[in-house]
């Protein structure tokens, strides 16, 4: 990230056991027919790896590099990916190298300007290579039952968002920004994480009742004068309550997109 760039959610644990979870198949499976063995790949915004690593059992032994701005998570990656990923912290729009495939999962709708990080990543691409990012939709998040404390936490999160210059709603503007960024040949689709299960929803509910009141989210969305603490800790008290109602759903909505560039 630049300087003009702010991550709203930081890297507390409660955000990092999200990224932890992410999978291949629960968070790229719109890129999977696009991979093959021997393809080099560019992991944007990698974090702490667990997705990187996944992602080069595909196209190993090509070359995989995994690149994020934060040197704690870059340490915690290494230790994750042992000798299958190269791992660098750094901004990738600084970064020199081609490579196959450029990856990016939720880092646009952080960024100020998404139309030249997406520039950025053709540029690491090269000739023929193919561009992949993934991003949510906030606004187009759908849970059951409702609950006030539920509501209010989306417009926190939002406001708080706006107030970073980000892109809370990125997943539905990925085909727009692409073609801004002179990308032709683009293939848009949308999945969903689904929380469903007890398990499911136990997890989900705990790591965001924790992050509403102890990430960078929570310092961000008090500093601005857009929430109190107390409001913060309702908010917490919503994400249990939700939790632990038997017909409780949350849908998570992503934008995807799959840019091959002219050879």
């Amino acid at each position: 990230m630049t300087s003009d760039d702010t991550y709203t959610h930081g890297h507390h644990d409660s955000v990092l056991r999200s990224h932890r979870w992410r999978t291949a198949e629960n968070s790229a499976a719109y890129l999977l027919p696009h991979l093959r063995p021997g393809l080099d790949l560019l992991d944007v915004g990698c974090g702490p790896g667990t997705l990187t690593v996944d992602l080069a059992r595909r196209v190993a032994p090509g070359r995989v590099v995994g690149v994020d701005v934060s040197a704690d998570v870059i340490e915690e990656a290494r230790r994750h990916g042992g000798d299958a990923v190269a791992y660098e912290v750094g901004d990738f729009r600084t970064i020199e190298g081609s490579f196959d495939v450029v990856h990016a999962h939720q880092v646009l709708q952080h960024l100020t300007d998404p139309v030249g990080a997406l520039r950025a990543m053709a540029a690491l691409a090269g000739p023929g290579g193919i561009l992949a990012a993934r991003d949510s939709d906030y606004p187009a998040m759908a849970w059951a039952p409702a609950d006030e404390r539920l509501s209010r936490w989306l417009d926190i999160y939002l406001a708080v968002t706006r107030r970073n210059g980000a892109a809370a709603d990125a997943g539905r503007h990925l085909p727009g920004w692409a073609r801004a960024a002179g990308l032709d040949e683009v293939t848009y689709s949308t999945s969903t994480w689904t929380f469903a299960t007890p398990e499911e929803r136990a997890w989900w509910s705990d790591l965001w009742a924790e992050r509403v009141v102890a990430s960078s989210l929570a310092e961000q969305a008090v500093a601005y004068g857009i929430a109190t603490t107390a409001e913060l800790e309702d908010v917490a008290a919503g994400w249990r309550a939700w939790g632990v109602h038997d017909d409780a759903v949350f849908v998570v909505l992503h934008g995807e997109i799959v840019a091959r560039l002219a050879p």
